[in-house]
């Protein structure tokens, strides 16, 4: 299915087109009918004489419903764009026109109706203003058609050449993809007895199934809620499964109808950044430093009051009222707070950075022109520009499609993170200097923990901090990051280590205690020091002995009779109780002996 639009003036016949095209009626309400004006938006489908499934969205074209016709221009890729002969060019003919001039509509067809009421003169002046209204636009060189006034005789001939001149252009639109992120824009919301909630909207990316579970994100309150889906329609058929681009009605559970309101959009959280400040390009109207900076703007079925802050004539920074789900490329239709619409808008970041210094717009500007023309920044200079982000983060910013699956060239991958290589040597200069000052603090220090190092450096996660430490030839030990060399550095404790370890290899196991270790000048900090260098031996209740000890008592308690008791252990070790009790437990512990009672021990042969 493919879904199409109609666009145009007050009374210019939009509707009756629908259903010469279709023989549905459009207009829902029945004071639309009394009345013979379009108020809200219309549905009606139909097959096409090739087969094509086609659903139309018919749009009012007062002035006075110009948000509702926005809501229905919105998600649609095609446009029958009406003007009647008699009337030409109006001024809601131009709204209508910048509307798809700000959305990048590029497929459609033109219809001037009414012929038969105008003179062979005012048709070829309508079509002369008409093609240099949508001059510019992508509708300049769509094809223009002429149908007659609705009697029954007008409508099959319009069903006929119209649905004819549409099927040929309908064959030049790409589907839509459905490996995309799902987000249907709501544009309705209802109740159906025995059913439940309802909501319709034109899905133009991903896939919906009975079954999905999935959050409405409503942008008009706030917040969201989540869902799950109960049923699917499409052109008034039960379905499973629908793909893009249809019209659908979704049967939802775990909301009320009045919970959920045109311009909501149903997504899976998961997939997107939501958000209320974007970076933006223009497309169409007036430079950014020529408009008002507050104004309304217009996205999907959405609505909602914008603040703007230019940067250039182009680029600038749009700032929403509240939170709402888009994506690079998406288009903005900006209006003024009454009805003139001022031009159009392309997402070109949905989660750009902070402006803190003097110049930051002008600089953020080159950053923005640098941006491809379908609005998708580069992988690589996104990545290059955050430094590191994960692959589920590129696809929530909309910049990884599943068009653009691959890993860039120069792109550094570490488990779920893309990195630029710059930014993992910038971190390593500054991971190297920070552990320099940390060793010129203290020399006896260990290193930089690693949850300070990762804080310190600002990096995204400490899964990348091994890479940082492997580019800084840094060395990680015990849950520190320290210099090469620096694990056996004594500084200033190395003479009075160098004299403890004399005295332990002339008496092995003459602990001596605290006082003594004090009086040299060996605290907790420079035996820690010393114990990671490698020169000595900590065991508890600060007992200090020669690594080469247990080894040492092991020989000699091998002589002993077995099993020994500890007073046993004592004599043959020349030591005191304080030394030899945690001694043997070390030996425990590591298997070498094996206590038997509360007194005995023996060597584990």
């Amino acid at each position: 299915m493919i879904v199409v639009a109609t666009a145009g003036h007050v009374d210019h016949g939009k509707s009756t087109l629908v259903r010469a095209l279709t023989g549905m009626e459009p207009d829902r309400w029945a004071e639309e009918r009394r009345r013979g004006l379009t108020i809200d938006l219309g549905f009606a489908w139909t097959a096409l004489a090739s087969g094509r499934e086609v659903a139309f969205v018919d749009v009012p074209g007062h002035e006075r419903f110009l948000t509702n016709m926005l809501a229905g221009l919105g998600p649609s890729p095609v446009v029958l764009f009406v003007v009647a002969a008699d009337e030409g060019w109006m001024p809601q003919t131009q709204d209508h026109r910048d509307a798809l001039a700000a959305w990048g509509v590029e497929h459609g067809v033109v219809v001037l109706s009414r012929c038969d009421r105008a003179t062979p003169e005012q048709l070829d002046a309508v079509e002369r203003q008409v093609r240099e209204g949508l001059d510019g636009t992508g509708l300049a060189d769509a094809p223009l058609v002429w149908v007659a006034a609705a009697d029954p005789a007008d409508a099959a001939r319009a069903r006929e050449v119209v649905g004819e001149t549409l099927d040929a252009v309908l064959a030049t639109v790409p589907a839509g993809p459905e490996g995309g992120r799902l987000r249907l824009w709501v544009d309705r919301s209802f109740t159906v007895k025995g059913v439940g909630t309802v909501v319709t909207g034109t899905l133009q990316e991903g896939a919906l199934a009975v079954g999905d579970r999935l959050e409405v994100h409503r942008t008009t309150s706030g917040g969201t809620r989540p869902v799950a889906v109960r049923g699917l329609q499409t052109r008034g058929l039960e379905v499973e499964q629908v793909g893009p681009v249809s019209r659908v009605a979704v049967n939802l559970r775990g909301v009320a109808a009045g919970d959920v309101r045109r311009g909501d959009a149903l997504v899976r959280s998961d997939e997107w950044t939501i958000g209320h400040e974007i970076d933006a390009r223009r497309v169409s109207g007036e430079p950014w430093d020529r408009i008002p900076g507050r104004l309304h703007a217009h996205l999907g079925t959405a609505s909602a009051p914008v603040r703007v802050r230019d940067f250039d004539d182009t680029h600038a920074r749009l700032t929403f009222d509240g939170d709402l789900p888009l994506t690079p490329g998406d288009r903005i239709v900006l209006r003024l707070p009454g009805d003139r619409i001022v031009g159009g808008a392309q997402v070109l970041d949905v989660d750009p950075p902070a402006l803190r210094r003097r110049g930051d717009g002008a600089r953020r500007a080159k950053q923005l022109a640098q941006v491809p023309r379908d609005g998708v920044p580069d992988v690589a200079a996104e990545v290059a520009r955050r430094g590191a982000v994960t692959r589920a983060a590129l696809r929530r910013l909309g910049v990884l499609t599943d068009r653009s699956p691959r890993v860039p060239h120069g792109v550094v991958v570490l488990g779920e993170w893309w990195c630029d290589p710059a930014a993992l040597d910038r971190w390593a200069v500054a991971l190297a200097a920070l552990v320099e000052r940390t060793h010129a603090a203290d020399p006896l220090a260990v290193g930089v923990p690693l949850p300070a190092a990762t804080s310190e450096l600002g990096l995204p996660d400490r899964a990348l901090l091994a890479e940082v430490a492997r580019r800084a030839s840094v060395e990680s030990a015990d849950g520190q990051l320290h210099a090469t060399g620096h694990h056996g550095a004594l500084g200033g404790a190395e003479d009075a280590v160098n004299a403890l370890v004399a005295d332990l290899e002339t008496s092995p196991f003459a602990a001596p205690g605290l006082t003594d270790l004090a009086e040299r000048g060996l605290g907790a900090k420079e035996l820690a020091a010393a114990a990671r260098a490698g020169r000595l031996l900590r065991l508890p209740d600060d007992v200090v002995l020669l690594p080469s000890a247990p080894a040492l008592a092991m020989r000699l308690l091998a002589r002993l009779p077995q099993p020994f008791t500890t007073s046993q252990a004592r004599v043959a070790l020349e030591t005191s109780r304080r030394v030899v009790v945690p001694l043997l437990e070390h030996l425990d512990a590591r298997g070498w002996t094996r206590r038997l009672d509360g007194t005995r021990r023996e060597v584990v042969r």
